[in-house]
């Protein structure tokens, strides 16, 4: 009786753990799964980076009226609507300090924006820094406030579809 118990338990240690067929089949589930997850993580990604540009044209376009309430005329560059560039220096019409400077710089959350004046007040644009992998879309916008996307890599533009 006793080299009975000895040889059940001698069995049991010999199948503690998984088999190689079984460790491999579990792997291939899991990249099965990750090669269906990551591309929806980039997808939504991309997603979040568009709404995060057009919440930043939304911006330029307030802090705008603000800079025409204070100077009586549109800025013409992101530069004059960030903040000062040297430590110290007073906020004025060449640096109101209304966006933050990561904006005023002209990147932000894998979108490149610029502030150009027209004839009748300023233009707004975003474009992705890497078209199809930062964004799909390009974005514009003036003193109408009316935010235009194109799907496209062409730059948006004023006959651009509105965002709705």
């Amino acid at each position: 009786m006793l080299l009975f118990i000895r040889h059940n338990r001698r069995q049991r240690r010999g199948q503690r753990g998984f088999s190689l067929i079984e460790l491999l089949i579990v792997i291939a589930i899991i990249l099965i799964i990750l090669s269906i997850a990551i591309p929806q993580m980039g997808k939504a990604r991309m997603n979040a980076q568009e709404m995060a540009a057009v919440e930043e044209v939304q911006t330029i376009n307030k802090m705008e009226i603000q800079y025409y309430s204070q100077f009586g005329t549109y800025a013409t560059s992101l530069a004059q609507l960030g903040p000062p560039t040297s430590a110290g220096a007073a906020e004025g019409p060449q640096a109101a300090g209304l966006i933050p400077g990561k904006l005023a710089s002209g990147a932000s959350g894998g979108y490149n924006f610029t502030v150009t004046a027209t004839p009748s007040g300023y233009a707004i644009s975003a474009v992705p820094k890497t078209f199809g992998s930062t964004g799909r879309r390009t974005f514009y916008s003036d003193q109408s406030a009316v935010v235009r996307e194109n799907w496209t890599q062409d730059p948006a533009t004023a006959n651009s579809a509105e965002l709705k």
